[in-house]
């Protein structure tokens, strides 16, 4: 009888351990063979060394709004920041994480007073951080490469950079003073191409930036005076970046 009885455990048990297999052989071999693939896919690369550096660099800007609304002219700033940079020797291109603060100028048509038919450009500067993910096309590896990217942009508002231009108008306006446009949008998406040239640790840079968001978005939303002009506001910034950077 007890005999018996243990015969029918070791048969259920038999059953459930077959069944059990049956169930879950496929996931099992499945993952059993996408481990040996991993790990041969790491054992390769194990021998390939991924190099992390860092750059330093900085130069000068030439910025403007593309817009419809004002008549602007594009002035000089200035630029620095720096940047983390992976190398990835098995791929044909390297990326990099980075930071840029500046200080931008550029200048809108006005004019002195509400009835003064005289016009004169009204110099503004702005402050941005910029944060980019760039990727550099390595077109000669170490001497020249196509950077390319998106970047997050958080600016300050437009600040008069005479003070004495403060009560001033814009032009095309009748009753829109300088300071009712000081207030733009502050967070704007851009977009970055660009170059850099020169040998392992130094390297000469230029760089296109377009903002796709509008930059002056946030005016409209102002209970001001249009008259005379258009009503909805649309601009995207542009920036030109000429400078260097130091690699360590």
């Amino acid at each position: 009888m007890i005999r018996t009885i243990k015969i029918r455990k070791l048969n259920y048990i038999w059953r459930f351990i077959s069944g059990t297999s049956m169930k879950f052989i496929r996931p099992l071999l499945l993952v059993a063979i996408t481990l040996c693939f991993v790990t041969k896919s790491f054992s390769q690369k194990g021998n390939i060394r991924i190099t992390n550096s860092i750059n330093i660099g900085g130069g000068i800007t030439q910025f403007n709004i593309d817009t419809d609304n004002f008549e602007t002219k594009s002035a000089q700033g200035f630029l620095a920041g720096t940047a983390a940079i992976v190398d990835l020797p098995h791929k044909f291109y390297n990326m990099s994480f980075g930071l840029q603060l500046s200080e931008n100028h550029i200048e809108i048509l006005g004019r002195p007073s509400l009835i003064s038919s005289e016009e004169a450009y009204i110099d503004y500067k702005i402050f941005a951080a910029q944060f980019a993910l760039l990727m550099h096309i390595k077109v000669i590896p170490k001497h020249f490469t196509i950077d390319i990217g998106p970047m997050l942009q958080y600016n300050s508002r437009l600040e008069f950079d005479d003070k004495g231009q403060d009560d001033y108008y814009i032009a095309n306006y009748t009753n829109l003073s300088a300071k009712d446009i000081t207030s733009i949008s502050q967070f704007n998406f851009n977009g970055a191409v660009g170059a850099s040239v020169g040998i392992n640790n130094f390297k000469f840079k230029a760089q296109y930036i377009y903002g796709f968001t509008n930059i002056l978005n946030k005016i409209e939303n102002q209970s001001l005076d249009f008259s005379g002009g258009d009503s909805r506001f649309k601009g995207n910034q542009n920036m030109l970046v000429l400078g260097a950077i130091v690699m360590f």
